[in-house]
């Protein structure tokens, strides 16, 4: 299955499309169920060793948006 990475950057969360870009990175699966539980609970702020600005969520929301549901 494909995983999304995510890296945490001084401009702050980025989305990893290559998986090369330098940071503290976490990965999340494709699917819009996953997104919402990690952006819900915090896990993905916990993963990445940071807190998520509003510019993070509301950029991290619209990504996952584009995602299926399943």
């Amino acid at each position: 299955r494909a995983l999304i990475r995510l890296v945490r950057t001084p401009e702050g969360i980025q989305i990893d499309p290559t998986g090369k870009l330098p940071g503290r990175g976490a990965y999340l699966h494709e699917n819009r169920a996953c997104w919402q539980n990690a952006l819900k609970k915090d896990t993905l702020a916990r993963a990445l060793k940071t807190k998520l600005t509003p510019e993070d969520r509301e950029r991290l929301e619209a990504f996952m948006n584009s995602l299926p549901m399943e």
